[in-house]
């Protein structure tokens, strides 16, 4: 494996309310400097969850995505709060996104967004044994509730409106955990 380049300098460009943008000079080993910008988050990481109704019914949430300007459906997600563990902040988001708490959270993995310019991790949170209970949210308008066979995941992701790649991923990812085929490290 290479070895990483060494970082020279690290300069903030720009600042929103969720992100950062920064500016890199890195020296790679061979020699070659180059100067990255990449996107880091504010927070302190993410979870996206899937709450598992019964053995094989996940339940997705129908929200807006300003990103695409378009409602899409996905996994409930969100951003850690202060003081939260992933397991605490993954109930959380349960109870405002879906009105559901879990009573088992695992943890299955962490994904990148996009590792080639953004820092932003989320860690992937399997919810079973469900119960009611709502809290509320930041969301401006209540999500839709959509429930999904885990047996038909191929026909959910050939869908329009299924394109967030976390979102695929982590519902393919509990899949075969759920199977036995896939063991968190």
């Amino acid at each position: 494996m290479p070895t990483p380049p060494t970082i020279l300098a690290r300069r903030s460009i720009h600042d929103s309310r969720f992100l950062r943008v920064e500016e890199l000079d890195l020296a790679f080993s061979n020699g070659e400097k180059r100067t990255y910008e990449r996107l880091t988050g504010s927070g302190l990481g993410a979870v996206i969850i899937v709450p598992m109704r019964d053995d094989d019914t996940v339940l997705l949430v129908r929200e807006y995505g300003v990103g695409v300007d378009r409602y899409e459906l996905g996994l409930p997600k969100g951003r850690l709060d202060q003081d939260e563990t992933v397991e605490q902040g993954a109930n959380r988001e349960l109870k405002e996104e879906i009105g559901y708490g879990a009573r088992h959270l695992k943890i299955l993995t962490t994904l990148s967004l996009s590792p080639a310019y953004m820092t932003h991790m989320a860690h992937v949170i399997l919810a079973q044994d469900l119960y009611p209970e709502r809290l509320p949210g930041d969301e401006p308008e209540q999500l839709e509730v959509v429930p999904w066979k885990l047996s038909e995941l191929h026909t959910l992701v050939a869908r329009e409106d299924v394109t967030e790649g976390r979102s695929i991923a982590a519902l393919f990812i509990a899949r075969e955990f759920l199977a036995g085929r896939f063991q968190p490290a």
